[in-house]
C-alpha cells in the first residue's frame, strides 16, 4: 500500500482549460512525444530561462540544440494546461525523498501555483513528456541503438530478470527484454525522485509480463507502490510510465497539432 503523498505544497488547483480539467476529472496521464530539430530554433531559445540558456551554451552544438528543443516543447505543452505563456513558467525541485535536499529532488512547476505533475525524458533528439494532476508520475525513453545490452544487463537487472533475458531466443527478443526492464526501472525511480542512486538490481519490474504491473519501491517519503506500463514509441525507441498505485485514469497519447510534424505513434488511450 502506498503512503499518502505529501501535497501540502500543492495549492487548490485553479484549472484554466479543458485539458487540465480532463486530468482532474478523469485522473488521466497524458503522454506527449516528439523530437528536436537539427538546428537551434530561435523560437525555442526565446522560451527558455537564463538558466536553461546557460545549459545550452555549455554543451556541444548538437547536445545544446536537443536540450533546447525538448525543454521548449515541455514549456509549450505545460502552457496548454496552465493557461500561461510558455516563457512565464518557472521550474524548481521538490525535496529529495532521501536527504530532503531541495536542489536534487523531482522537478516541479514553481510558478504559476499548480498541482500539475510532469516528467520529461530524452534520448538523442527524441523526447517524451508525461503530465497528470495531483499524483507523482515518471517516464523514461531509450533508443535501443545507443546501449550495449550484454554489457549493461548484469549492472541493472535482478536474477529473475536476467533469467528472462537469457531465455530469449533471438537478439531482438533480448533487446526488447532489456529495454523493457531499463525503461520501467527508470520510470519508477524518476517518479519517486531518487533517480539512479537506487540499486536497480533490487527493483524487479517483471519483464515477462506485458503490464501494467505493480512494482514496490520504498523511499523514506512518498509512495511505496507503483503502476508501471510500457508506452508506444517510434521504431527503435522504448518507453515506460510509472504512476502511483491507486491511479485508475487512462493513459492517453496526445499530439500537438500546431507542431506540423507527423505523429510517430497513434493518438488515443493506451490499454491499462
Amino acid at each position: 500500500m502506498s503512503r499518502p503523498t505529501n501535497r501540502a505544497d500543492q495549492p487548490a488547483d485553479r484549472a484554466v482549460g479543458a485539458e487540465y480539467r480532463e486530468l482532474l476529472d478523469t485522473g488521466a496521464v497524458h503522454v506527449w512525444q516528439g523530437s528536436s530539430a537539427g538546428l537551434l530554433d530561435p523560437a525555442d531559445a526565446a522560451l527558455l530561462s537564463d538558466e536553461e540558456l546557460l545549459v545550452v551554451r555549455r554543451r556541444s552544438q548538437e547536445a545544446g540544440t536537443r536540450y533546447a528543443g525538448a525543454h521548449a516543447a515541455l514549456r509549450r505543452i505545460l502552457a496548454r494546461y496552465l493557461g500561461t505563456p510558455p516563457e512565464a513558467i518557472r521550474f524548481g525541485r521538490r525535496p529529495c525523498p532521501r536527504c530532503e535536499h531541495p536542489e536534487h529532488g523531482r522537478p516541479r512547476v514553481s510558478a504559476p501555483d499548480t498541482g500539475l505533475d510532469f516528467n520529461l525524458s530524452r534520448s538523442g533528439p527524441h523526447w517524451i513528456v508525461a503530465v497528470t494532476a495531483g499524483r507523482q508520475v515518471g517516464i523514461d525513453l531509450e533508443d535501443a541503438r545507443s546501449l550495449d545490452v550484454d554489457g549493461s544487463a548484469e549492472l541493472m537487472m535482478s536474477r529473475a530478470e536476467l533469467r528472462h533475458l537469457r531465455g530469449q531466443s533471438t537478439e531482438a527478443g533480448r533487446t526488447a527484454a532489456f529495454f523493457r526492464c531499463w525503461t520501467r526501472k527508470e520510470a519508477v525511480v524518476k517518479a519517486s525522485g531518487v533517480g539512479i542512486l537506487t540499486d536497480l538490481r533490487a527493483l524487479d519490474v517483471q519483464p515477462a509480463r506485458e503490464g501494467p504491473v505493480s512494482v514496490r519501491h520504498e523511499e523514506p517519503t512518498g509512495p511505496t507502490d507503483w503502476i508501471v506500463q510500457d508506452v508506444p514509441a517510434a521504431p527503435h525507441l522504448f518507453a515506460a510510465l510509472a504512476r502511483e498505485a491507486g491511479s485508475t485514469g487512462p493513459v492517453v497519447v496526445r499530439h500537438d497539432d500546431a507542431s506540423g510534424r507527423a505523429p510517430a505513434v497513434p493518438e488515443g488511450a493506451v490499454s491499462t
